[in-house]
Order: structure tokens, then C-alpha cells, then sequence
């Protein structure tokens, strides 16, 4: 009996089994770890899909529901436990096909919409699944707040003067309405804003009582004026249309537009700090402060009789007869919102009176290459800092990158591969080993 060949048989059988065990051990806890690997990678994809959705809720659906999702007027809130728990078809239908005679249209593209049905997927995923404060910071980050007043209250002196015209209680109640209801799309004294046409019109006041009915009623198809059949009792809705032909007779300014300041973030203000020290510093001041060029901001009597509607459209259309050029055409909508939200946090800390910056020249900023921010210790270090946080996350990232790519469950495949390859290999040796030598 060969004892040192039925060894190495041996050797060899055993390390086969070896191999053999770690391939099956390996497989089988990645099969046992397959389910939780499937969950992560859903919870990511729906991460990735809930990111693009906020971005889509902005663009196309904050105009009319808000925020986040709160609703506007008779538009229906999206922010509802109901929609949460609706079924996943009836939410797609509903974005996908819109509701008749709603102010809710069609959004995908076989209806004539701009979407895809992937886009309505990952809009009905931020319906039910969305996280409505992030949700608010995109919208506001992307510059597409409604800037529009949601609610107001009547003058009180001139809504005592209604009583005394003919049923004069019933404008009473249409004007409680209107400010609660409706001036969120149709504005102040009912003159209309950028998604809803004026109300206080004369053309308007010139149509039937029955169409001014239907249209309160069931809403106007194709448009964002919803039906308040719901919302709304007859007698009320038969009061809003008394008001709506009586407008002339209503004093104006009973229904003022209140002072809506406009929503920020940190990065949104972050930004027009940027924004502020590079195309305003230069004539307002580092820090608001003015200088013999242009007056102080950083003041309390301006910040405190100045609305931010009224800075916004200050810094869009410009001052007239002043060095205040129009920056409509240089910045977006969402570039002076936030310089607008930068230059309102002063308001806390501003100075009773201000003391105007010395210095300055080299021509006026809008004439200049302003790649380069003012240096203001104030305004460039939240940029620096951001800076270095930045540079600090990416060396985490790059430090604990490498475990990432070398998962455990490929250094077993390796390792088992290798095994069945060295074991192949010593059989082959051994087996040559064996052969006969011929006589020479």
C-alpha cells in the first residue's frame, strides 16, 4: 500500500471540500443577506426618486398647492393622511388625467401634458411617502415660492362704511369671504395677480348672474379657479357674486395686501449674501450701511416700512431717476428673492440710525466683472467655512471609500476561487507526479 500517495489523495479530497464548503457557505449567507440588500437598495432608489419629485413639485405644482404642500384657496392640500393611504392607481389617474371640471389639468404627455409616466411615479411617491418640510426648501431654494398674499384682513374703518350702503351686510360677509378665501389668487381688492385675473373689473361685473354662479360654483375648466360648491354654502356663493357686481361701490383698500415676507432657507440666504456683496455692496455698503452713493438698507425704518414684495420689486424694475438699475434682466426671479431674504435677517439687529460707509469708486458694480465678492469679514467667512466643510466631507468620503469597493461578499467569491483554483492546480502537479517515467 503507497501510504504517501493515499495521503496526498486524501489532502487532495479534503481541500476540495474545503473549497467546496466556503463556496456553499458564501452563497448561502449571501442569499440569507439578499433580502435586506433588496430593501436598502428600494429605500435608495426612493430616496433618488423622492429628490427628483421635490424638484418637479416645484416647478409645475407649488403654484397652486403650495409651499408644501398646504393647498391654496379652494386647491386642495397634498399634505393629507388621506392621500397617504389612497390607492397607488387612483393617485397616478388622478395626476396623470387630471379631474373634470377642477382646476386640476392633465399631466402626462398622452393626455397632452409635460410628463412622463416616470415623473408622475415619483410625484405620487412624494404624495404618499414626501417629506413636505424639505419639500418647502426646495421650492424655496428653487425661487418658486407663490409670492402671493394667502389670506388678509378688511380695513376696519372701511369695512364699517359697507353697512351703510344697500345690503350692505351681505358685501359685509362677500368681503369676509373674499379675505379669507380668495385674495390669495385674485389679490388685493380683488385687482388680480400673476395666476388669477381681477375680480374688480369692469368687463367682469358685465357678465350674467347665472355664469358668475357656475363659474363660483363649479370652477372654470382649463384654469386654476376651482368650484367652491364644497367649501362654500349657496347663500354665500349668491353673497361673493353681489360683490363681484357691486365692486365699484366697495371702497378701495378695504382689502389691503398684507405684508407676505418671502420664504427662506440657509441656502437660499447663503446665496444672497453672495449675491449682496457682489452686485450691491458696492453702492449700499459691506453690511447695508449705505454709502454716498446709495442709501443705507441695514436701518430700522427701512426694513420695518419696506415689505419684501416692495424690496423685491424695488431690486427688479429699479428706481427711476436714481442710480437703481434694473436687475430683472440680470438676475433670476430666485437670485432676488434671496438677496431679498439676506437683506430682511437684519431686520432683528438694525440700527436706528445708520452710519454710511466711507470709501468706494471704480464705477458702478453692474459695470464691472464681478467675479470676485467684496471682502466683507461678515459676508465671505460663512463662505469659507462652507469651503472647508466641504473639502473635510470629501476626504471622509475618499478615506472610507475603500471598504465600499472591497465588499465582503466579493473577497469571498475571490477567496473561494482561488481555493478551487489552487486546489485544481496541486491535483494537476500531483497527477503529473504519478505518470511512469520512461527508461532512457
Amino acid at each position: 500500500m503507497n501510504i504517501p500517495t493515499n495521503r496526498t489523495r486524501l489532502f487532495e479530497i479534503l481541500a476540495g471540500l474545503l473549497a467546496t464548503q466556503l463556496i456553499v457557505f458564501g452563497l448561502g449567507f449571501y442569499m440569507l443577506n439578499e433580502p435586506t440588500r433588496i430593501a436598502e437598495s428600494q429605500t435608495q432608489i426612493l430616496q433618488i426618486q423622492l429628490d427628483d419629485a421635490m424638484t418637479l413639485y416645484a416647478e409645475n405644482c407649488s403654484v397652486c398647492h403650495g409651499l408644501a404642500g398646504e393647498g391654496i384657496g379652494a386647491i386642495p392640500p397634498l399634505n393629507n393622511p388621506a392621500l397617504q393611504t389612497m390607492a397607488y392607481d387612483d393617485l397616478t389617474k388622478t395626476i396623470a388625467r387630471g379631474r373634470f371640471n377642477t382646476a386640476m389639468p392633465a399631466w402626462s404627455k398622452e393626455d397632452g401634458g409635460p410628463l412622463s409616466d416616470y415623473q408622475i411615479s415619483e410625484l405620487v411617491g412624494l404624495v404618499q411617502a414626501g417629506d413636505w418640510n424639505a419639500t418647502q426648501d426646495r421650492v424655496v431654494n428653487l425661487g418658486f415660492a407663490p409670492l402671493v398674499p394667502f389670506t388678509t384682513e378688511p380695513d376696519p374703518v372701511l369695512f364699517a362704511e359697507l353697512a351703510n350702503l344697500p345690503d350692505g351686510a351681505t358685501l359685509q360677509t362677500a368681503v369676509t369671504l373674499f379675505a379669507a378665501n380668495c385674495v390669495a389668487c385674485h389679490g388685493a381688492d380683488g385687482l388680480g395677480t400673476g395666476i388669477a385675473p381681477a375680480l374688480n373689473d369692469p368687463i367682469v361685473r358685465e357678465k350674467t348672474t347665472d355664469e358668475l354662479t357656475r363659474t363660483v360654483t363649479f370652477g372654470n375648466a382649463g384654469t386654476l379657479m376651482a368650484g367652491w360648491s364644497n367649501a362654500l354654502t349657496p347663500e354665500e356663493i349668491n353673497a361673493m357674486i353681489t360683490l363681484v357686481q357691486r365692486w365699484d361701490e366697495v371702497p378701495a383698500g378695504i382689502l389691503p395686501a398684507p405684508n407676505v415676507p418671502i420664504p427662506t432657507t440657509e441656502e437660499s440666504i447663503a446665496l444672497g449674501s453672495q449675491l449682496f456683496s457682489q452686485n450691491c455692496s458696492r453702492c449700499h455698503g459691506p453690511e447695508g450701511q449705505g454709502t454716498q452713493r446709495a442709501p443705507a438698507l441695514n436701518v430700522k425704518a427701512f426694513l420695518t416700512d419696506t415689505s419684501d414684495i416692495a424690496i423685491q420689486q424695488i431690486v427688479t424694475n429699479g428706481v427711476p431717476g436714481t442710480a437703481m438699475p434694473v436687475w430683472g434682466d440680470r438676475m433670476t426671479e430666485a437670485e432676488i428673492q434671496a438677496i431679498v431674504g439676506f437683506i430682511r435677517q437684519w431686520e432683528a439687529t438694525a440700527p436706528e440710525v445708520a452710519v454710511p460707509a466711507r470709501g468706494g469708486g471704480g464705477g458702478p458694480p453692474w459695470m464691472r466683472n464681478n467675479t470676485t465678492a467684496t471682502t466683507s469679514n461678515s459676508v465671505t467667512q460663512p463662505n469659507l467655512q462652507g469651503a472647508q466643510q466641504s473639502a473635510q466631507g470629501q476626504g471622509r468620503q475618499m478615506s472610507s471609500a475603500w471598504w465600499q469597493v472591497f465588499d465582503w461578499r466579493i473577497l469571498l467569491l475571490i477567496f473561494g476561487a482561488l481555493s478551487i483554483s489552487f486546489t485544481l492546480i496541486f491535483m494537476g502537479f500531483e497527477s503529473l507526479n504519478r505518470r511512469p517515467k520512461k527508461n532512457l
